[in-house]
């Protein structure tokens, strides 16, 4: 019987929930199901599974030493400009400049895959990339790694808040007012684009506003400025329109504040953040909005609490439909964490061997390719990508050369195993583990523990097969087991989710 929109945001019951939901809800909501963290979320029950996901305050991304080091050298060329004598030597600091920043921003997003690969963090941290890809900022056009290292701090601190708040915040973000121009709009020319955004991307979709509330909205937000090298922004009076404007078919002396509140007051309001879960969570197919409707009213009369939301979704009887499991497309960022968590390593410290391979799969941390943030679903998958993933899973079961690495890789290597967290690619006891069983138990083991769907027999009697016939404690009995799980998480089935 399908479930009507009057009944699907109940809880799920208790009889519901097996060991096959707490699956779905783990690879949904955080990057990949692990037998222990199966178990667990299992044995605790789905309410408090989702209290331990989404407390009152999130595990945050702390800000990293390259952003620090990065504001040191900052301030230095800019003294130096400042003294320099010739164009040529200020052209020459500036290209340092941007040096210095890709490079902080290389070292955090290396230092965000760390954090987000930790099972503790995993589901804010995903919760915390899916407001990031709503409310959408980039690096390819900010230019500032402190910027947009704000960006995600504010999300993040106000990730399980009411949602107006966040968007009141978002407004005085400094990446946001460069990426969105508000740092360009005064009273006398109005810039636009953040109005709009706000509307069709940020809180109510298309077609739930006019171009004049767009207009007006506008001069609402105009004076918004960041303060010179400190990460505030201000509204400056003499920039500011303090008119009366018609918005949402009200009038008044609106500031950009009071345009956020009445955007809320909207039905579409409520529908519109279900709507962009339904996108990232659960389905490249969208729902009726029927059912977005009745989320909606209830999201509203629990003041859009994200904390709220994020439970009743994750916990209702739509999220575990039979029909939303196994057919959604891994990002290349859930692909990649959920590899590292099935496998049990840590990111390798080296960005060559890391970040390039994003590029290659199309998602590159912290630089979305415009202001729709990424499309997402099979749009993740082509030739290109596809190769890259195949290469991605290769790379984790081949040693690398360790004396090829420079110096600063050296480094990177030894303050992570001094920390304890070295091991980076997956070695022979993993294998000599799984070696001691029999080639069908293995076949069977890989399947249920990788795979979210069950694939066709042939496909567990061709690893059995490959596996069949040779000396169980023969070295080649390992390489053959290796060669199984890598042609296993390069599969489309494990594409999957």
């Amino acid at each position: 019987m399908a479930i009507t929109p009057d009944i699907a945001w109940e809880p799920l019951s208790l009889n519901e929930w097996s060991e096959d939901a707490a699956r779905h809800l783990l690879r949904r909501v955080q990057w990949t199901a692990t037998p222990e963290e199966v178990q667990r979320a299992f044995t605790e029950g789905l309410p408090a599974t989702l209290d331990r996901m989404f407390p009152s305050k999130g595990p945050l991304f702390k800000e990293d030493d390259a952003l620090a080091e990065m504001g040191e050298e900052k301030t230095k060329i800019q003294s130096e400009r400042a003294e320099a004598d010739t164009e040529m030597d200020k052209r020459k600091l500036r290209k340092e400049l941007r040096k210095a920043a890709k490079t902080a921003m290389v070292d955090m997003s290396m230092d965000w895959l760390g954090y987000a690969s930790n099972p503790k963090n995993a589901a804010f941290a995903k919760w915390v990339l899916f407001l990031s890809d709503i409310y959408v900022v980039a690096y390819n056009k900010v230019k500032k790694p402190d910027s947009i290292y704000t960006h995600f701090d504010i999300i993040s601190r106000n990730a399980l808040g009411p949602a107006p708040v966040l968007t009141k915040a978002i407004s005085r973000s400094p990446a946001m007012v460069n990426y969105l121009d508000l740092n360009k709009s005064n009273k006398k020319s109005p810039n636009e684009n953040f109005a709009r955004e706000l509307m069709e991307l940020f809180v109510l979709g298309e077609g739930n506003y006019t171009e004049h509330d767009v207009k007006e909205a506008a001069r609402a937000f105009t004076g918004y400025r960041q303060r010179k090298n400190v990460g505030t922004v201000v509204i400056i009076p003499n920039q500011h329109d303090l008119g009366n404007k018609t918005v949402f078919g009200k009038t008044g002396r609106f500031n950009g504040d009071n345009v956020i509140d009445l955007a809320y007051q909207l039905p579409a309001a409520g529908a519109f953040l279900p709507h962009e879960m339904i996108k990232f969570y659960l389905s490249d197919t969208m729902i009726d909005h029927s059912y977005l409707d009745s989320l909606g009213q209830k999201w509203r009369k629990a003041n859009y609490s994200l904390q709220w939301i994020a439970k009743t979704f994750f916990g209702s009887k739509l999220f575990f439909e039979e029909k939303y499991r196994g057919n959604f497309v891994k990002s290349p960022i859930q692909f990649y964490l959920g590899l590292l968590q099935d496998l049990k390593l840590n990111v390798l410290p080296v960005p060559r061997f890391v970040i390039t391979p994003f590029k290659q799969m199309g998602q590159v941390l912290f630089d979305p390719p415009n202001v729709r943030g990424w499309v997402g679903g099979f749009q993740w998958i082509n030739s290109t990508s596809l190769a890259a993933r195949r290469n991605m899973v290769e790379g984790l079961f081949t040693p690398f050369y360790e004396a090829g690495l420079n110096e600063d890789e050296k480094r990177a290597i030894a303050s992570a195993r001094a920390q304890g967290e070295a091991v980076f690619k997956v070695d022979s006891s993993l294998l000599e583990n799984i070696s001691k069983n029999k080639p069908q138990d293995i076949a069977q083991m890989l399947v249920k523990q990788f795979l979210c769907i069950s694939p066709k027999t042939s496909y567990i009697e061709a690893i059995q097969a490959y596996l069949v016939g040779h000396d169980t404690r023969h070295a080649e009995y390992e390489r053959r087991i290796k060669r199984a799980m890598i042609t296993i998480f390069a599969s489309a089935e494990y594409q999957l989710t």
